[in-house]
């Protein structure tokens, strides 16, 4: 073992410790397998690593394994959140294309959905994590919600699409939270923001920018030209949506792994490789068990609720989702052109987020990246107010496209959750207090676009302005306070060498010990917060 732990930091070589097999054969000795007992306080993965790391894998190996990863996962989380915003944002294409649904009927059915979403958001969460099987709940309800999709082509009353909406919100409210719990479980800290910027550059909030909104706007303009006198164009949307929506949920239920440990397109070595990955990280993988405590840590930790004002400052702003095209509309051009010139918007949107996304995980930053994306949409959010009434088309166009890069903000908060949190009681309530703040936040937007300010939407307009020049002083207020605690856990460390006459390699054993003991990001010392 002396000489296990002498070489075990050179790359390039597997090491094991003597009384552990080859994790190929997936057999392990008796007083290993003492060491991985059934522990219901303790993480799931404990079952399959034990507390102790007993192998180490080369950075070759693990960088086939991220690859490997990277192939299935991060593909099938953008096929999920591609059909997620389609789907929620239907409506904004059915407005321009025959919808009988007009007026405060509108405005009402746009926030239907996110009744549904707030109804159902704690809910939603906790069943998914008392099954313990994650992905498989989210494909259920992604082809429960994609049936829901094509009943909107049946009905045509607003109390008929009001209940749709309603039930759409309901099965729609589980993506977030599971996409990002499936992050969290298979990649480290460090590469967590580009995985979730990976399937989150599929939409933005704002403007529905994003490959969406490239995808969705050349559909609805084709559908457009459509000229059956049995079906209307927003009809067919539905249809073609929701069957999407089905297709996708089928692959989801038959790819996405629930966990690592029970992954089956990985080996039991890679399972175990992948486990080992992310023990540093001290976030732990996933428990069935419903912890009380911390529920109540999460909130009475200062930070979820500086969370919840960062949702709701860059959220609100999302009401224009509903009405950009609206917006756009009321510059001068007419339905088709409006589907066409939103759709550029996504390639820039697209850029932000990517390159949001990289810059956080490779500066170990979650609240600068937010602030580089809000400043171009304070400037067009202001240049939309100035040059109203100009005529000037290009400007207006051009500042609907600046709109587009606070999209980001979100992706990092999701990041920002995945890297802060540990326990998976309180990673779970964290992500649902987060997406129900998310829906409020839309319902409140939806009303700052009131159609007595139509077409220019001046008071929606400021909003933006004002709410996101907020964000930038609770951004670094988050960071601040982050940093803060990192100080007090290193100080804290500190004590613990000195009293016990540790160095540096106990506290390694130690922290690797914590990794997967389902403790909250307060409870164990260990765990490292992410600025």
């Amino acid at each position: 073992m002396d000489e296990l732990e002498k070489n075990s930091g050179e790359k390039g070589v597997v090491f094991q410790s003597e009384e552990k097999a080859s994790p190929v054969s997936g057999r392990f000795a008796a007083d290993s397998i003492s060491s991985r007992e059934s522990d219901t306080d303790g993480d799931d993965a404990l079952k399959l690593v034990g507390k102790e790391r007993t192998v180490e894998f080369s950075d070759e190996f693990n960088r086939k394994l991220r690859w490997k990863l990277d192939l299935l996962i991060p593909p099938l989380c953008g096929a999920v959140y591609l059909t997620q915003f389609l789907d929620k944002t239907s409506l904004n294409y059915a407005s321009i294309m025959g919808l009988p649904i007009t007026g405060q009927h509108y405005n009402l059915v746009a926030l239907a959905f996110y009744i549904g979403f707030l109804a159902f958001e704690f809910p939603s969460v906790y069943l998914s994590q008392k099954s313990g099987k994650v992905a498989k709940y989210l494909g259920a309800n992604i082809v429960i919600w994609g049936a829901v999709m094509m009943l909107h082509a049946v009905g045509t009353s607003f109390g008929a699409f009001f209940t749709l909406r309603v039930l759409l919100g309901m099965c729609e409210s589980c993506t977030a939270p599971s996409l990002i719990l499936i992050i969290s479980m298979f990649y480290k800290k460090d590469e967590q923001a580009t995985r979730i910027s990976w399937f989150y550059v599929m939409v933005h909030k704002i403007n529905q920018n994003g490959l969406s909104q490239i995808f969705g706007g050349f559909v609805a303009y084709g559908v457009s030209f459509s000229e059956n006198p049995h079906i209307a164009p927003f009809k067919i949307i539905y249809v073609l949506l929701g069957g999407l929506a089905m297709l996708v949920g089928f692959a989801v239920l038959l790819w996405m792994p629930d966990s690592p440990m029970t992954a089956r397109f990985l080996t039991e070595e890679e399972r175990i490789a992948c486990l080992e990955r992310v023990r540093n990280d001290q976030g732990g993988v996933a428990n069935k068990s419903v912890k009380k405590g911390q529920i109540v840590e999460a909130f009475t930790d200062i930070r979820l609720w500086l969370i919840v004002l960062s949702t709701l400052l860059v959220n609100i702003p999302n009401g224009i989702s509903s009405f950009s095209n609206l917006v756009i509309e009321s510059f001068g051009y007419t339905s088709r052109q409006t589907l066409i010139l939103s759709t550029p918007a996504g390639a820039f949107a697209c850029a932000s987020t990517l390159l949001c996304g990289w810059y956080s995980d490779r500066k170990n930053e979650r609240m600068v990246p937010i602030v580089f994306a809000l400043i171009p949409t304070i400037v067009g959010a202001a240049m939309l107010v100035a040059l109203n009434d100009s005529g000037k088309k290009g400007a207006l166009l051009f500042a609907i496209y600046l709109l587009g890069t606070s999209g980001s903000t979100l992706s990092t908060i999701y990041a920002y959750n995945a890297s802060n949190t540990s326990g998976y009681t309180k990673k779970s309530t964290v992500n649902a207090v987060t997406l129900i703040t998310f829906g409020i936040a839309n319902i409140v937007g939806s009303e700052t676009f009131l159609p007595k300010d139509a077409p220019d939407y001046i008071p929606g307009k400021i909003s933006i302005l004002v709410l996101l020049i907020a964000q930038l002083f609770v951004s670094f207020l988050l960071r601040w306070i982050n940093l803060r605690l990192n100080k007090k856990k290193t100080a804290q460390i500190e004590e613990l060498k000195r009293r016990n006459g540790w160095n540096d390699a106990d506290v390694q054993k130690e922290r690797e010990k914590h990794a997967f003991m389902d403790l909250t990001d307060k409870e164990n010392i260990y765990f490292v917060y992410t600025a």
